[in-house]
């Protein structure tokens, strides 16, 4: 084994390995890209959920997702005002309408948050120095982290301009920004007053809400707090989540009652098969052009397990060269991937990790499949 042998034939034929490092880094981009896609539908989904500033939520039974989902009435949040540790209780108005690009004129579906101006209940950059500006009549918060569609909004709001447009053709101000983003849900967000809200929607019902958020007391135990809001509000007409529970719900809508998330998880696999094929043709034809050395190395006393290492050495040779030119190009597309739409698509150490290792996995299951026509190299049958 002192003999580099492996890295030797590898290297031999230079065009070959170029080919083979070429798909295993197509293969790797690939994975890489549905993760990131995957995992940027399901943090870009939560972003708002994160936000909140709230210890205990409550949605409609039927509600499995922020975006689209039912109302229920008011009294049912205000019925835990007795409970104990309970400190305060908001409610959340949600709809989505049309935004009228004011330089375009064209129209964008854009995800309106109508809330209670008194109480601040986002942990959002920029909201709490913004969020009184909602008091005034027709006056909307826009997030400067939207896609581009819907104008130049931040630029022009920042340039000094007042800006205007119309939301569900009623004529609406900017009157401050707030950093959110885009998810695969919404394009866009504003947030206003719980009274604007009524002006842009008024045929919504105003005993009805969307979310109801409760604060506790700072010394609240909160699983019994939760056990008693419970017990007090059961009923199948809601449903009763803590923060955490609230973003596995809204996770595991996009996870399991989607199409989204089934589609970027069959895109990994593919990659990962596209990947094993590639490697094991390569690998394959590297050892049906050298089986007369390798049955000369039988010949001079070599055995099986360490032509087998040769292979084997060579996959997982290949596994490492191949992923690196790999994550240069992918941390390229996410910055781009990133810039282009709002998600929040990053690279972390797990996922390059776990893709490495994919790729060792890969190419070490290519390799076995290839050192079947090993064990056939007969020295008789070359001599």
């Amino acid at each position: 084994m002192k003999i580099p042998l492996s890295w030797l034939q590898l290297t031999h034929e230079k065009m070959r390995l170029a080919v083979a490092i070429a798909g295993i880094a197509f293969a790797d981009i690939l994975m890489f890209m549905q993760l990131g896609f995957k995992n940027a539908l399901f943090d870009s989904s939560v972003r708002l959920h994160k936000s909140l500033q709230g210890d205990i939520f409550i949605l409609h039974s039927q509600t499995d997702s922020l975006v689209g989902g039912k109302s229920f009435s008011s009294r049912r949040l205000y019925e835990v005002m007795g409970v104990e540790g309970v400190k305060n209780v908001s409610p959340i108005y949600i709809n989505v309408t049309d935004w009228k690009n004011p330089i375009t004129k064209g129209s964008r579906r854009i995800f309106v948050v109508g809330v209670n101006p008194v109480n601040n209940l986002f942990t959002l950059p920029g909201m709490k120095e913004a969020l009184p500006l909602i008091k005034q009549p027709d006056v909307v918060l826009f997030d400067e982290r939207s896609r581009g569609e819907f104008g130049p909004i931040k630029q022009d709001f920042d340039a000094g301009k007042v800006v205007k447009t119309e939301v569900a053709n009623r004529q609406i101000t900017v009157g401050g920004l707030f950093a959110l983003g885009a998810s695969f849900g919404a394009d866009g967000t504003v947030i206003t007053s719980d009274l604007n809200f009524f002006r842009i929607f008024p045929t919504r019902t105003k005993g009805l809400i969307d979310v109801g958020v409760i604060q506790l007391e700072p010394n609240a135990n909160l699983d019994v707090t939760f056990k008693k809001i419970k017990d007090k509000l059961s009923s199948k007409d809601i449903q009763i989540f803590t923060k955490e529970g609230l973003i596995e719900h809204e996770k595991s809508y996009w996870q399991k009652r989607t199409t989204i998330g089934f589609v970027f998880g069959l895109g990994t696999v593919m990659g990962f098969v596209v990947g094993t094929i590639i490697v094991y043709q390569i690998l394959y034809t590297d050892v049906v052009d050298h089986l007369p050395e390798y049955a000369t190395l039988k010949a001079m006393g070599y055995g099986d397990n360490y032509l087998l290492m040769v292979v084997f050495q060579e996959a997982l040779l290949l596994a490492v060269i191949g992923f690196i030119p790999s994550l240069g190009f992918s941390l390229f597309f996410y910055a781009n991937t990133a810039k282009a739409t709002g998600l929040p698509i990053l690279m972390t150490v797990t996922r390059a990790i776990m893709i490495l290792l994919l790729t060792m996995l890969m190419c070490t299951l290519s390799g076995a499949i290839a050192v079947g026509k090993l064990r056939s190299a007969d020295p008789a049958d070359i001599f």
